[in-house]
Order: structure tokens, then C-alpha cells, then sequence
């Protein structure tokens, strides 16, 4: 055998245990009498000592290593003279008998450990290798514990893990399809899901009752850090329930997935609205761990002369707890910070509210103290707080808000890693109308239920009609997000016919969905956790390519294996399609 034990196995319990270690050699420290190596494989580090008792064949072998090579060692355990406390393993080391070199090694092109020396776009290059650093691989420990944990709940609760199709047919809402040639049916096309929407539903009309599966989906779209051009989903679909079934079912996953992962209990969740949301926190996905919310005080600062104010269709104010004492220069900075073009203020108002109840603003010429008090009073601020102020159209305006209230939160270190803050964000706009096109658009998809109370208002004024949908937001960041789903064939009718479409364009598109629903569908409902972005959150990271295995950069390239690329023009023309050239 290769080895008796691991690399992060081997304890005081353990001395004078003869025992074979196997794995990479992470460091080699030369001390003229005797040299240490540390060993490392997946489960830890063991430290093996070489010292003048060795045998000469193991010294020569000793002259061969470098970093990275893969070996088997062989020895026995004896206890270490100067214990290393921060590993497991650290009251140990391996006296060595004998050393064999199962895989020599290039020297790797950064350090393989915690604090690299590799950037980015190298560790990306060298995956495999970034993979073997014990903070990157214990990410994807943590990621397929917790698909462990969310498969044991499901199972528990009744649901069927059922797999549905990769190659699907192409439909034009939501983001853009990376699609896929078929070369037996020539000039035809396959597309990648990005969700398994409507087969989750047809499972329903099937009469599966609890379906789940955590799959893979694909988007077409620009990259951020919580983006990925592929990405997994926990997708799942239920018959016979409305909205508070769908919520409490998922609310205990997300509880039973916190304890059995993290050891942590979370409270209940709060419901909150989206017009809630967006008016007090400024965003859709409010990080609810501290106040600080969004005041509106147009009425209260209108009317004083000051044109940007009255001009303004909206001003709002945040109240930053203790910080009347900023300096100029953290006000500059702050001014210059809600300028930049992805928050797109065009500057910002300050009042400090000092500790002698005196005030001092930036509109000092336009308001007294008095008219400053009342802002105060409308903000519920103290002596020592800090009011910033910013106007214009309102939604632009509360998005900006909400930017530089999360800014401010993360300069007072309120947005604490380890805290745990769910809510479900409920009845968004079931529509949002786009000037470009001059149509509706499903804010989430074209099967989304409208509230029942608002179906009425579909003929008349569909803008105002709100969804039955929900998202789940923890920390400010959406984990998931479902919808009642619409079954009534003649309510989706009028829901394409909202949408846009004709009704070829919908048989089209969805006829084969339709058609299923005469044959008796249930009430259902259902809800898709972005699987990525579960796993960073538990993880306390901000991007998910640190929790994939084998990430695309920013720039959806995958650097590892130089994808995506070329095809010959054999591959093309078997496509029946023909290579355009670049522009140069």
C-alpha cells in the first residue's frame, strides 16, 4: 500500500507507530545536520525528519526533491521537540527510513500555499494546482457538504431528485441563450437551458408532487463577481401549494443547511415587501444585519430656495450614527464616491449634527438651524450623527441611496461576517416596461403568477400588477428566488398577450407547455437557490469562483484549457455553418 495513514491523521496517541505517509512535498529546510520536509496530501501537513541516523540511500534521494514532487515516505512516529500549535499534526513528526519518488516535479509557477504569491489570472492558468492550497480546497469541501446537507433535507421532506434535459429549445425572455448546432437537422438549433423552468412544471402536470435537482444552467451574459456563464441551481417545484408553503418549506432547508453545516441557528424570517425594500433599503435585496434606513424627506427640504432640492422629483436621507466628526477630506471622499458612474449621484449634501446640538452642513447658505433640526427630527438623528443627503429622480436616487448606505455600513463595520440576516422579499411587479423595445417584460418569467386580487388589473394597467413571487435575500445578498406559478391556460393567454407575444409566437415558443395544461394541471408553485452563491455566502466570500472548481474569468474564459476557441472548418461545415472572419 501507499500509505497506513494521511497527512492529517497522525497524533501524540500515534508514537512509535511504524506507518507510510504518501503526498507532495510542500517545503524542504535544509539545517546541515538535519533537514525537515513537510508533507502535505488533501486531510493536512505531517513534518518528516531526516537527521545523521539516515540511511545514505535515503539522503540520495533527499538531493533529487523540490517542491511539489510526490513521494512515499516511511518511518516512525516520534514526538516533536518543537511543537507546532497551529496544526493538527503539530506534536508529531516521522523519523524517516525511507524515501521513494513517485512523481517528480516542474517548479510550480507560484507558491502552493495560504498566502501566494500567484495572481488571479495565473492561479486561474494553473487550477489544478491553486486547487492543492488548503483555503481554495476547503471551499469545495464546504460545497459539497452543504449539496450533502440540502439533499438530505429534500429527500426527508418527499422530494424526487429528477434529472431534465441539457439540449432544450431556445426562448427569447430572460437573458441570452448560449446555443448549440445540431448537425442531424441541419440549420436548427439546441439551446442550454438556463433554467429548467417549464420541465419542473410539466413534472407537476405529471403529478410528481415535490420535485428537486441541483443542476447545472447557463447564461449568456456580462460577468460580475456572483456570475458565472454557467452556474448551478438548487431547482425546485411543488403541486398543491400556495406562496406560504413554498416559503415555509424553504425556510426549514435554509435552517436544517445553517445548523448541519455551520452549527448556527437562524430565526424566522421576516417578510418584507418589495416596495418596502426598495423605499426604506434602497435595493431589492436589503441587508437587514443594521438600520441606517432610507428617509424620504422631499417635503421637508422643498420650498428653501435651493433649486436642487425643488427641482428634484425626489430627496432621500440616511443617518450614519457617529460620524458628525468626519473630516472634509472623508466628505470629499465620500462626494467623489457616489459620482462614480455605477451609482450615479451627482453629488452629496452633508449635515453633521454635532455634539454640542450645534449644526454645520453644506447648505448652510439655503437652511437654518431650525430647518436643519427638523431634518434631524425626521431622521431620528442624535448629537454626533451625520445625515448625507442626495436628490433627483427618485429611482435612480433611492439605488444610489442604497449604495452609499452599504458603503457606510462597511466603513463602521456593521456588515459583520458570522451574522446571519434572511428575509424573503415578497409581491415584486409582476412587469417592467422597457422605453428601448416599448413593451412589457416578465420581471421574473412569463409563468409567474399575478396576485390573485390584481389579475383585474392586466386589461387596464399592467404596470401596477404585483407577482406572486419571493426571493430570499441573507446579508443582502439573493440566494433564490420562485414564484405561484400560472396554471390556468386562458390566464397565460393574456399573460402573452401582455408580454408581446402573438399567439403563433407563444404556440411557438411554449405550445407544448400549454398544451400539457389540458390535460389537468395542478396548482403549483417553485423556487431556484443560486447553489454558487449559497456557498460563497457560507463560505464568507464575495465572489463564487473562489467555491467553483473550475471557474471562467471575468471575461467568460475558461485560461485553464483556452476556451472557448477555434473549430476547424471541417467541424463547420459538418455544422452547416460557415466561419466568419474578425474584424481586425
Amino acid at each position: 500500500m501507499y500509505r497506513t495513514h494521511t497527512c492529517g491523521e497522525l497524533r501524540a496517541k500515534n508514537i512509535n507507530q511504524p506507518v507510510k505517509l504518501a503526498g507532495w512535498v510542500q517545503r524542504v529546510r535544509d539545517l546541515g545536520a538535519m533537514t525537515f520536509i513537510d508533507l502535505r496530501d488533501r486531510y493536512g501537513v505531517t513534518q518528516l525528519v531526516i537527521d545523521e541516523n539516515t540511511s545514505k540511500d535515503v539522503k540520495a534521494n533527499l538531493e533529487k526533491l523540490g517542491r511539489e514532487f510526490v513521494i512515499q515516505a516511511e518511518g516512525k512516529v516520534r514526538e516533536r521537540s518543537s511543537k507546532n500549535k497551529n496544526i493538527p499534526t503539530g506534536e508529531i513528526e516521522i523519523e524517516v527510513a525511507g524515501i521513494k519518488i513517485l512523481s517528480p516535479s516542474a517548479v510550480p509557477p507560484f507558491t502552493i500555499q495560504e498566502d501566494t504569491d500567484g495572481g488571479d489570472e495565473l492561479r486561474m492558468k494553473y487550477r489544478y494546482l491553486d486547487l492543492r492550497r488548503q483555503n481554495v480546497r476547503k471551499n469545495l469541501e464546504l460545497r459539497a457538504k452543504m449539496a450533502h446537507a440540502i439533499r438530505t433535507y429534500l429527500n426527508e421532506e418527499g422530494f424526487i431528485e429528477t434529472e431534465t434535459p441539457v439540449l432544450i429549445k431556445s426562448t427569447p425572455e430572460g437573458a441570452r441563450d448560449f446555443v448549440v448546432p445540431s448537425r442531424m437537422n441541419s440549420g436548427e438549433f439546441f439551446a442550454l437551458p438556463q433554467s429548467p423552468q417549464v420541465f419542473k412544471q410539466l413534472l407537476m402536470v405529471a403529478g410528481f408532487d415535490k420535485y428537486f435537482q441541483i443542476v447545472k444552467c447557463f447564461r449568456d451574459e456580462d460577468l460580475r463577481a456572483d456570475r458565472q456563464p454557467e452556474f448551478t441551481q438548487i431547482d425546485c417545484e411543488m403541486s398543491f401549494v400556495e406562496q406560504e408553503d413554498v416559503l415555509n418549506a424553504f425556510e426549514g432547508l435554509t435552517k436544517f443547511t445553517f445548523k448541519n453545516v455551520l452549527n448556527v441557528e437562524v430565526e424566522d424570517f421576516p417578510r418584507m415587501p418589495y416596495s418596502e425594500a426598495i423605499e426604506k433599503y434602497g435595493s431589492d435585496k436589503p441587508d437587514i444585519r443594521f438600520d441606517m434606513l432610507i428617509s424620504d424627506i422631499s417635503e421637508t427640504v422643498k420650498g428653501k430656495g435651493f433649486n436642487v432640492f425643488d427641482s428634484a422629483e425626489y430627496v432621500g436621507a440616511i443617518c450614519a450614527k457617529g460620524c458628525a466628526g468626519y473630516s472634509r477630506k472623508q466628505l470629499d471622499e465620500l462626494t467623489n464616491w457616489v459620482k462614480r458612474p455605477q451609482i450615479g449621484a451627482k453629488g452629496l449634501v452633508y449635515v453633521k449634527y454635532n455634539e454640542d446640538r450645534s449644526f454645520k452642513s453644506s447648505v448652510d447658505k439655503f437652511y437654518s438651524a431650525e430647518d436643519l433640526k427638523q431634518w434631524a427630527e425626521k431622521l431620528d438623528a442624535k448629537p454626533g450623527d451625520l445625515i448625507l443627503v442626495l436628490s433627483g429622480d427618485k429611482t435612480k436616487t433611492l439605488h444610489a441611496l442604497g449604495e452609499l448606505r452599504l458603503e457606510m455600513a462597511k466603513q463602521l463595520g456593521l456588515r459583520k461576517q458570522g451574522v446571519f440576516k434572511p428575509l424573503w422579499v415578497v409581491d415584486f411587479p409582476l412587469l417592467e416596461w422597457d422605453e428601448e423595445t416599448e413593451r412589457f417584460y416578465a420581471m421574473h418569467h412569463p409563468f409567474t403568477a399575478p396576485k390573485p386580487e390584481d389579475i383585474k388589473l392586466l386589461d387596464s394597467n399592467p404596470g401596477d400588477v404585483r407577482a406572486n413571487a419571493y426571493d430570499l435575500v441573507i446579508n443582502g445578498v439573493e440566494i433564490g428566488g420562485g414564484s405561484v406559478r400560472i396554471y390556468d391556460s386562458e390566464l397565460q393567454s393574456k399573460m402573452f398577450k401582455v408580454l408581446g407575444f402573438t399567439p403563433e409566437q407563444a404556440e411557438a415558443q411554449f405550445g407544448f407547455l400549454m398544451n400539457a395544461f389540458k390535460y389537468g394541471a395542478p396548482p403549483h408553485a417553485g423556487i431556484a437557490f443560486g447553489f454558487d452563491r449559497f456557498v460563497s455566502l457560507f463560505a464568507g466570500l464575495d465572489s463564487i469562483r473562489d467555491v467553483i472548481a473550475f471557474p471562467k474569468n471575468n471575461a467568460g474564459r475558461d485560461v485553464m484549457i483556452d476556451s472557448p476557441s477555434p473549430v476547424s472548418e471541417e467541424q463547420l461545415t459538418e455544422l452547416s455553418l460557415r466561419l466568419i472572419e474578425k474584424k481586425k
